[in-house]
């Protein structure tokens, strides 16, 4: 399965985002997104394996649309340049942590976690790092987490309210998300190999995503 037939439409649509190209390649789209989707399946097949919650989900479950929403922004053009891969047996929308694929010209990566939580969760998973930093620290010290992956995303400036600056966890506790991306090159998506090697990185992150859910139990 090669991924670059997606990023080279991503390419073209980066450069006629409009409606009216989007209307005469509409062909093209749909190839793109059958070739996501086929890839989505496959992901979710390989995570049912080791838990049957993923079985329940079909791709069109998971895959964002490209349509923008540009009701509030200053940006007008329709389409996204990305496609976006939410992988969660809860649902796409659910606030609980999942796996993410983002596929883009030069900018693709997989990823983990629970973005932009809102105020009560993200107070929860900050109190279960700080409860349990020696657990926590293990799991993001593992060796082949460290390797391939990297925390991702805003972060205070002071600690939160509640923590001082000498806490140990202190430097995870300012994050506003809990995300962790591997990048993954052009290159990397038309590889043969690329399901098998997307399955093995997730399974990377999976103690740090059961970490996070456990603030939902």
């Amino acid at each position: 399965m090669n991924l670059n037939v997606a990023i080279d439409f991503l390419k073209e649509l980066s450069l006629n985002n409009n409606k009216p190209w989007m209307d005469e390649h509409r062909a093209y789209y749909e190839e793109a997104k059958r070739i996501v989707t086929d890839f989505t399946a496959e992901i979710l097949a390989g995570f049912a394996e080791n838990d049957p919650a993923f079985s329940l989900i079909q791709p069109k479950d998971c895959l964002f649309r490209i349509n923008r929403d540009v009701r509030f922004s200053k940006d007008k053009s329709p389409y996204k340049t990305n496609f976006g891969v939410n992988l969660n047996p809860f649902g796409k929308k659910s606030p609980k942590a999942g796996y993410y694929i983002h596929l883009a010209d030069n900018n693709s990566f997989l990823g983990g976690g629970i973005w932009m939580p809102d105020k009560e969760v993200l107070k929860k998973i900050r109190q279960e790092i700080d409860y349990n930093w020696d657990e926590f620290q293990e799991i993001i010290g593992e060796k082949m987490f460290k390797k391939y992956f990297h925390f991702d995303g805003e972060k205070l400036k002071r600690p939160p309210k509640g923590y001082e600056v000498d806490n140990p966890a202190v430097e995870y506790l300012k994050f506003k998300s809990f995300t962790v991306l591997k990048p993954l090159s052009n290159n990397e998506l038309s590889s043969e190999i690329i399901k098998s090697e997307s399955l093995e990185h997730f399974n990377y992150i999976h103690k740090f995503i059961h970490f996070l859910n456990r603030t939902f139990d």
